[in-house]
């Protein structure tokens, strides 16, 4: 038999809660996988035991500093070019040896590399929402001028990818995107102004990255994943529904014309739709516990309230005005998330000061071209943070 060649991974945001899963899945499978690129953040700690377990070609730091101690923590012991940077960013998202880049970097930093991975032909897995979100038209577009292929690691997106899978688009109804209702579901919005970001980052089923975490509580995270799944399902948006489904066992559906329901259930831990979107269209086992519903119980499904997740209108409304708009949701919410997590502002104050900030971005009609989008998202946050420290009145 023919020995398999393994498949060569770059790992945009390798440090975070995506990209160590990721490492997870690919140690299980070392005769199938290797790494040959890692890109972190600031967590040199973590980014020194990931190139020592799993000796990349390349790896990137966000700062110099960080890279050259890096560099002095490997010394010798793995031989391998560190960098740093955007540039750094670039170098692993494209890297020869890549066969799949994984994006996982949280934010608008994920969308130029993974255009980047694009260009020089990589296949994507993505669980950056943000990259669509910003420029999914652009992105879209590219990767199938390329004839790249987008794969969803979000675990909603993931399963709608795997729900469409034999099906013709033109028998879709609508798509249903799950989601938790987050820490806070249930809550009065006199006892959500009282809320900390301790509290907030308490998720009740997903272990997730803090920004990620917050958005969950806020629905945020569902509002950006609709505009997503317009652009990687190429749906309309009125085909797009949002339901509270708390227990996160079925992780999304898609219906059909016919009144066919097909739903992906599983245990919620992200290591299921990355090593699905490893080893695609092949699945592997990732040594989890089977999903047993009868352990779990009844699963419930709630329609979610505008009083509570007001987050939601936002993402059609930017959708409806397209253009840079969903750009600029995207630049405010990521301001102002960071600013609830440094105790600035109230959680109910996050999607106050998003729906202000779109309110008086006016030239939403700009064709969103990079540069206006990345003008438009840096616009954004420069009001968000007007608007948080006060110059601006929500």
């Amino acid at each position: 038999m023919a020995r398999r060649r393994r498949k060569g991974i770059a790992i945009l945001g390798s440090t975070g809660s995506i990209g160590g899963s990721t490492l997870k899945v690919i140690g299980r499978y070392p005769e199938r996988f290797c790494v040959v690129a890692l890109a972190g953040g600031n967590n040199v700690d973590r980014m020194t035991d990931q190139v020592l377990a799993f000796r990349p070609l390349l790896a990137s730091m966000a700062s110099e500093e960080d890279a050259a101690t890096l560099r002095e923590r490997i010394g010798g012991k793995v031989h391998l070019e560190i960098v740093h940077g955007e540039e750094g960013l670039k170098a692993v998202a494209t890297h020869p040896e890549a066969a799949l880049v994984i994006c996982s970097l949280v934010g608008a930093i994920g969308l130029l590399p993974t255009l980047d991975a694009i260009g020089a032909g990589k296949n994507v897995g993505l669980a950056n929402k943000e990259t669509l979100v910003m420029a999914g038209r652009i992105v879209t577009e590219e990767a199938r001028a390329r004839q790249v292929q987008i794969i969803p690691v979000d675990s909603e997106h993931s399963a709608i990818f795997q729900a469409l899978r034999g099906h013709r688009r033109e028998d879709v109804r609508r798509i249903i995107l799950t989601a938790s209702g987050g820490a806070f579901l249930g809550l009065s919005r006199d006892r959500l102004d009282e809320v900390t970001p301790k509290e907030a980052l308490e998720h009740p089923n997903w272990k997730m990255g803090e920004k990620v975490t917050v958005d969950s509580a806020s629905l945020m995270n569902k509002a950006l994943e609709v505009i997503e799944a317009r652009w990687l399902f190429d749906v309309p948006p009125r085909k797009i529904k949002v339901q509270i489904h708390p227990q996160s066992v079925i992780h999304s559906m898609v219906e059909y014309i016919d009144g066919s329901v097909i739903a992906q259930m599983g245990m919620p831990d992200m290591q299921i739709p990355i090593a699905y979107a490893l080893a695609y269209p092949e699945r592997l086992k990732v040594g989890l516990p089977p999903l047993d519903l009868l352990e779990i119980g009844p699963l419930t499904f709630l329609e979610p309230s505008k009083d509570q997740f007001p987050a939601l209108d936002l993402a059609y409304e930017a959708l409806k005005k397209g253009g840079v708009m969903p750009a600029v949701l995207n630049g405010a919410n990521e301001e102002a998330v960071r600013a609830f997590l440094r105790g600035e502002i109230r959680f109910t104050r996050i999607v106050d000061i998003v729906k202000r900030v779109m309110e008086l971005h006016h030239d939403c009609t700009v064709e969103d071209d990079l540069d206006s989008i990345l003008e438009a998202d840096r616009k954004a946050r420069a009001t968000a943070r007007s608007v948080i420290e006060g110059g601006i009145p929500t």
